[in-house]
């Protein structure tokens, strides 16, 4: 099993030499060449569970859809994010730590930990992400040629809870 934990991180390593931003992006008042980890979070102190290789494996899988969502458009990488934390801290321990302390996807399940809320940043992506692919899907049916058009309702309608859902959502306080 050491193996494939192995293989996790390095692709998960891999994805943060290309994909993560500095310090200062992330709202962190440090220098971007301060490599020390992040504050501990006052989190909630994950609870012992029956299930606890279900949750184990919800969270791997999950974590990787979300590794997978940052490749692949129209795939969601926060909701997998989020779902990993919240399996991690009833099936693996250091996977949530990991998670929690990790400088992009760390404050993100803080804020959602404590606040139930995204960031306007958070926000403003998976809006604009959501209507990239629904004008790709609008496209793509005008294109190809005659459908239902409930093909091409449907999925829109769905992104269109999504978005609404999400504005719903507070922002974090600062």
């Amino acid at each position: 099993m050491g193996w494939v934990m192995a293989g996790w991180g390095a692709v998960v390593r891999s994805a943060q030499l290309v994909f993560a931003p500095s310090a200062t992006d992330l709202g962190y008042k440090v220098a971007v060449h301060d490599t020390s980890p992040p504050p501990a979070r006052d989190l909630p102190e994950p609870r012992p569970t029956r299930f606890r290789w279900a949750w184990w494996l919800l969270a791997y899988a999950s974590l990787g859809m979300g590794i997978l969502g940052v490749f692949v458009p129209g795939l969601p990488t926060t909701v997998f994010i989020l779902i990993a934390a919240y399996a991690a801290s009833r099936g693996s321990d250091r996977l949530h730590r990991y998670l929690v302390a990790h400088p992009r996807f760390g404050p993100m399940i803080h804020d959602w930990h404590l606040h139930r809320a995204v960031s306007r940043k958070a926000k403003w992506a998976a809006t604009t992400a959501m209507a990239v692919c629904a004008a790709v899907l609008l496209a793509l049916m005008v294109w190809v040629g005659p459908h239902r058009w409930w093909m091409v309702a449907l999925p829109i309608a769905c992104m269109v809870v999504v978005a609404s859902w999400l504005w719903m959502r507070p922002e974090p306080p600062r």
